[in-house]
C-alpha cells in the first residue's frame, strides 16, 4: 500500500513512520548525529517549532562563530543543516510571543521557518540565555553571553545595542559592538537567564583558571536592574535559571517566581526569588562527574514542559519531577525520577517522545587525561546525536540514590539553622553528623512536613565529644524538607545526608545483551574501536577473534559492517586506541587502582575473571559521554568523574556485567562494545559483517543500567599482614545495595577492628563501629539497607594477619 503508515519493529524502539523508517537502536538514529571540526560537539539547544524540531550545536570556545550548524529536523526524520548557520558557542532558546519568532542560538525563526541571523561581528560572545524585555517586552530581548556580556535586541530590526560587555578579547576591528563597560561578575561561563519581578536573572557556573579541586569558591548567581553591571546574589555555581513561563519568559513577570539551579561541593543549591527576596534550598547529588571548578564538566542542565502534570529537571545525573508552581509555601513536589549516564544540554516534548539533545563525543576530551588510558587518542572528530524516549522510559533508567551536605566541616554558632535539605522522594534515609568540638553536642532537626514553609521538631541527636554518629529514619518520619540546629557553637561540624530507594534491577542481563562473551567463553569476537575523523562520520574496528581472523571494518550511519580495504588502516586503529597492560591490579583480597591520587579498591566479580580472556588485555577506561569516563574492572562498569571532579573518589558502579568486553567507544551517540560470542546471530543489538568475522554491540550509554545490578566481593584485607592502628586502603561502598562483611584474624586473643567510612568521597574518616573479633572465630555484620557512604576502610589494635571481606548483593 503505497504511503500507508506502519508500525515497524527497529533496532530497541518502535516508531510510526512511513515504510521507509529510519534505523534507531535504543531511542538513537543514527543519521541524525551532529559532527563539527572543533574540539567539543555538544547539543546547545532542542526546540519542536513550526512543525520541525530545530537543533543547534556549538563548539567549546567560540565566541566568532565556528562549524557548527542549525539543524532543521522534519517529522519524517529527515536532517536538514540549514545554509544560514554561523556557528558559535550558543545554548539559549526563547519563544517571543508578540513577533511569533523562535529566538535560537543567534538565530530568528519565523512561523515559515524563514531563518534571519545576528552576525557576531554585531552580538559578539557564546550566547547562553535569552530572556523578555523589562519595559518594552512587545520588541526587544534580552541575550547573555557567557562571559557575562548582556545585549539588548530588537526582534523586528535585529538592530543590537550592548548593555555590559563581554568578557572575550576580540581581535581589533572585528567588532563595534560595545558602547559599555566589561563586568566585574566573579566566576565565568554564564549558563542561564531569565527575567522578572523588575530584573534580569543570570547564572555562571565556573572559574576562570581553576584548579583542579571542586570545593574552591566559584561561578556566581546575579541580577540586573538598568545598573551598568551584574549585582551578586550568591557565590556559588549556577545553571539554570527559569520560571513557570519557561520558554516564553514570565506570564505574570510581576509576581511569577524565579528559579535557579547550582551546587556547590556539599550537594545541589534551588534558589528561589519570590516576591523579591531570594530563598536557598539543598538537594542530594547523584553523580559527582558534574563537578568541577572551571564548570566544564556541567552542560547546561534544564528545568523543562515536557507535557506533564511536573515539569523535567535534569541535574548532576537524575532527572527530577519538578513542580510548576514552586514556590515557598508551595515547595512540596521535587521527586527523583531515575539516574543517568548521559550528558544532557537540552530537551523538548515533541510529539509523542521527549528528545534529549546531548554532549556525547569530544576530540579534545579537555583535562580528562589519566594514567588508566595510556596512551589512547581522543576521537578523530566530536560529535553527539539525539536520544528519543517515552516519558514513561525516564522512570526505567538507573536507580534512584543520592547524597549531599548542608554543612562540611564548618565551624557553626549556636542556635545557627541549615539550609533547608529535600526529605522526600526516597525511601531509604540516613544522616552522618559528626564535629571536632570538646564536648558532646546535641543537633535538633527540624521538618517542614507539608512544604508550606512551617516547620516542626522532628527528633535531637547528640553526637559525643569528637565524634560521630549514623541515623537512619523511619518511614513514618515523613516531611518535605529537613533543617538542622545545634543547641551549642561547633567546631568542624560535618552534615551529610545518604538517601537511596531498593535497587530491584534483577541480576542478570536484560535480553539486549545476550550476544556479549561470558568469562569461560572460547570463540569470542573482540577488537579495537577508533570513530574516525576528516568528516568520515565512521567507526574503525581492528578484529580480533581466536580464531586467527583479523582485519580492518567500518561501522557506518546505516550500521553496516564492512571491511577496509587498506593495508595501513589496522596499524592506524592499534596505534590510537591500544590498550594499556598493567592498569589494574588484583590479589586475593580485591581489585587495587593506584594512580597519582592514591590507592583504591573494588569488588570482584566471578573469579573467572582474575584471569586475562583469550583475546589479552580489555580496556579498563574511555571517556564516551563527554568529560567522564566509563571504567570497566572485573565484570563491573563504573561512571568515574574527571580528576578535576575528584577521580576515583567519586566513582560510582552503574551494572556488573560478568563478561569479556575487550573495547567499548561513543560513536554517533551511540555506545559500541565488542566482545561478543562468535555464534551470536546478528539483528537485534548485534551488528556482524557480511564475512562473519566481525561484530559489535551497538546501543544506548544509559542502556547499561539493565546489564545487572552491581554486586561483587572483596575487601581491603585478604589474610594480609596487618600494623596496629594503620588503616587498610579504602574500598568501595557507593552504590550497593544489600552489604555484609566479615572480619577475622589469626591471633591468638582477642583483636579489635575499627571500621570508618568516608560519607561522601571527600577524605573525611569517621567511625562506623568497632567490633571486639575473638580468636579464631569470624565475625558477622549486615549493614542497614539505608546505610551509604562512599567508601569503608578497616583498622586493627594489634599487629596481626586478618581479613575483612565485604560481599555486596
Amino acid at each position: 500500500m503505497k504511503n500507508a503508515l506502519l508500525w515497524i519493529p527497529l533496532l530497541g524502539t518502535t516508531a510510526l513512520f512511513g515504510a521507509a523508517a529510519p534505523l534507531s537502536v535504543s531511542g538513537i538514529y543514527p543519521h541524525l548525529a551532529m559532527f563539527n571540526q572543533e574540539g567539543e560537539c555538544g547539543t546547545g539547544a532542542v526546540v519542536p517549532w513550526a512543525d520541525r524540531l530545530w537543533v543547534i550545536t556549538y563548539g567549546p570556545h567560540k565566541p566568532m562563530g565556528s562549524s557548527d550548524k542549525l539543524y532543521e529536523i522534519t517529522p519524517e526524520l529527515s536532517q536538514i543543516i540549514r545554509p544560514e548557520s554561523i556557528g558559535g558557542t550558543p545554548a539559549n532558546r526563547m519563544i517571543h510571543r508578540e513577533s511569533n519568532q523562535l529566538a535560537i542560538g543567534p538565530y530568528l525563526i519565523d512561523a515559515l521557518r524563514n531563518v534571519r541571523v545576528i552576525p557576531w561581528q554585531k552580538m559578539p560572545g557564546r550566547l547562553t540565555g535569552t530572556a523578555r524585555h523589562l519595559s518594552d517586552p512587545a520588541h526587544k530581548l534580552y541575550y547573555a553571553t557567557m562571559e557575562e556580556g548582556l545585549y539588548e535586541v530588537d526582534v523586528h530590526s535585529l538592530a543590537v545595542k550592548s548593555l555590559i560587555q563581554d568578557g572575550n578579547k576580540f581581535p581589533p576591528g572585528k567588532t563595534d559592538a560595545f558602547s559599555s563597560a566589561p563586568s566585574k561578575l566573579p566566576g565565568y561561563h554564564g549558563k542561564g537567564l531569565y527575567s522578572g519581578q523588575g530584573r534580569v536573572v543570570y547564572s555562571n557556573n565556573g572559574e576562570q583558571g581553576a584548579p583542579q579541586d571542586p570545593t574552591i569558591p566559584s561561578g556566581a548567581l546575579a541580577q540586573w536592574q538598568g545598573e551598568a553591571d551584574w549585582t551578586l546574589v550568591r557565590r556559588n555555581q549556577f545553571t539554570e535559571v527559569t520560571g513557570p513561563g519557561g520558554i516564553y519568559g514570565a506570564t505574570h513577570p510581576d509576581t511569577d517566581p524565579i528559579w535557579s539551579v547550582g551546587w556547590d561541593s556539599r550537594s545541589l543549591l534551588l534558589m528561589l526569588l519570590e516576591n523579591e527576596q531570594w530563598h536557598c534550598y539543598r538537594l542530594p547529588k547523584a553523580s559527582h562527574s558534574y563537578d568541577g571548578a572551571h564548570g566544564w564538566n556541567t552542560e547546561w542542565p534544564r528545568i523543562r514542559d515536557i507535557g506533564e502534570k511536573d515539569l523535567l529537571m535534569t541535574m548532576h545525573g537524575t532527572f527530577w519531577k519538578f513542580p510548576k508552581d514552586f514556590g515557598l509555601r508551595n515547595s512540596a513536589g521535587i521527586t527523583p525520577r531515575s539516574t543517568y549516564l548521559k550528558v544532557i544540554g537540552d530537551f523538548a516534548r515533541w510529539n509523542d517522545r521527549v528528545v534529549f539533545g546531548c554532549d556525547d563525543t569530544a576530540k579534545s576530551e579537555f583535562l580528562n587525561k589519566r594514567q588508566a588510558k595510556g596512551a589512547l587518542a581522543g576521537p578523530g572528530q566530536s560529535q553527539s546525536n539525539l536520544w528519543f524516549l517515552n516519558p514513561e522510559q525516564i522512570d526505567q533508567l538507573g536507580p534512584v540514590h543520592g547524597r549531599g551536605s548542608v554543612w562540611w566541616q564548618e565551624d557553626i554558632d549556636s542556635g545557627a539553622v541549615s539550609d533547608p535539605f529535600l526529605f522526600s522522594g526516597y525511601t531509604q534515609r540516613g544522616l552522618f553528623l559528626s564535629h571536632a568540638s570538646p564536648s558532646a553536642v546535641s543537633f535538633s532537626l527540624e521538618i517542614d512536613e507539608t512544604g508550606r514553609n512551617e516547620w516542626r521538631s522532628l527528633r535531637s541527636i547528640q553526637v559525643p565529644p569528637g565524634g560521630s554518629s549514623w541515623t537512619e529514619f523511619a518511614p513514618e518520619e515523613k516531611g518535605v524538607w529537613v533543617r538542622i540546629r545545634p543547641d551549642s557553637a561547633v567546631q568542624k561540624a560535618s552534615a551529610t545526608f545518604a538517601y537511596r530507594n531498593a535497587d530491584n534491577r534483577p541480576l542478570e542481563p536484560a535480553a539486549m545483551f545476550a550476544g556479549l562473551a561470558k568469562p569461560g567463553s572460547t570463540a569470542i569476537d573482540g577488537g579495537l574501536l577508533y570513530a574516525m575523523g576528516n568528516q568520515s562520520g565512521v567507526l574503525r574496528l581492528l578484529a580480533r577473534n581466536n580464531r586467527g581472523e583479523v582485519g580492518c571494518y567500518e561501522l557506518d550511519k546505516e550500521l553496516t559492517l564492512k571491511p577496509v580495504d587498506d593495508p595501513k588502516a589496522g596499524g592506524e586503529i592499534s596505534g590510537k586506541a591500544a590498550i594499556p597492560e598493567g592498569v589494574l591490579g588484583v590479589d586475593a583480597a580485591s581489585v587495587l587502582v593506584v594512580d597519582s591520587k592514591g590507592r583504591w579498591r573494588l569488588p570482584k566479580g566471578e573469579a573467572a575473571l582474575d584471569q586475562p580472556g583469550v583475546l589479552g588485555a580489555e580496556r579498563v577506561c574511555r571517556e564516551v559521554c563527554t568529560e567522564r569516563d566509563l571504567f570497566n574492572a572485573h565484570g563491573s562498569f563504573y561512571e568515574l568523574p574527571a580528576e578535576n571532579a575528584l577521580g576515583f573518589a567519586k566513582i560510582r558502579p552503574i551494572c556488573t556485567h560478568q563478561s569479556r568486553i575487550q573495547d567499548y567507544a561513543s560513536f554517533r551517540g551511540l555506545l559500541v562494545l565488542t566482545g561478543l560470542k562468535s555464534s551470536a546471530p546478528r539483528g537485534g543489538h548485534v551488528v556482524r559483517s557480511d564475512d562473519g568475522k566481525a561484530s559489535v554491540w551497538v546501543g544506548a550509554v544509559d542502556d547499561l543500567w539493565k546489564l545487572g545490578k552491581p554486586r561483587g566481593q572483596g575487601g581491603p584485607w585478604k589474610n594480609t599482614a596487618v600494623r596496629a592502628g594503620t588503616p587498610s586502603d579504602p574500598y568501595l561502598m557507593n552504590g550497593y545495595d544489600h552489604k555484609r562483611m566479615q572480619l577475622s584474624h589469626n591471633a591468638s586473643r582477642p583483636v579489635n577492628f575499627r571500621v570508618e567510612v568516608d560519607p561522601t568521597g571527600d577524605g573525611q574518616w569517621i567511625l562506623y563501629r568497632e567490633f571486639r573479633v575473638e580468636a579464631g572465630i569470624p565475625t558477622e555484620h549486615r549493614f542497614a539497607d539505608a546505610f551509604s557512604a562512599a567508601w569503608v576502610r578497616v583498622q586493627t589494635d594489634q599487629d596481626t594477619t586478618a581479613t575483612a571481606h565485604l560481599l555486596y548483593e
